[in-house]
């Protein structure tokens, strides 16, 4: 089992990572009943596409010998209403200026290939941005 996740009330959940016992609360967002004092379940997929692209760059860019600390990632989802679901993602990810063009290929490539990306679903629009800039 990977994480076990209960209902606080109030819209409210606690996700608990079994392994290392870390955890985070989501709540409703403000425009589906809830306060938007945390995460919602939505913004925790867009959220993981992400970090999900950082990880996979991250381990390949350690093969490269290049360093990606400090790199950013920011996130825009975008909700549909019939049927209330995730419609669009948007990552624009920031990363170091200072990588080869080679290296900037294959960094691109591995995120684009990342495990989250492959698993969210055809018809959610994703807009994913690199910038080489930090």
């Amino acid at each position: 089992m990977t994480s076990k996740v209960t209902y606080n009330g109030e819209l409210r959940t606690e996700c608990i990572h079994l392994k290392s016992n870390d955890s985070f609360v989501t709540d409703a967002p403000v425009d589906n009943n809830g306060l938007g004092q945390a995460f919602s379940p939505t913004d925790t997929v867009a959220t993981g596409l992400a970090s999900c692209m950082l990880t996979m760059m991250g381990i390949k860019a350690n093969g490269l010998e290049v360093n990606l600390k400090g790199s950013t990632a920011s996130v825009t989802k975008h909700m549909a209403t019939t049927p209330r679901r995730i419609s669009k993602i948007e990552v624009e990810v920031h990363l170091p200026e200072k990588v080869s063009e080679k290296n900037r290929k294959i960094l691109k490539h591995t995120a684009d290939t990342c495990p989250v990306l492959y698993s969210l679903h055809p018809d959610i629009e994703k807009v994913i941005t690199f910038h080489w800039d930090l």
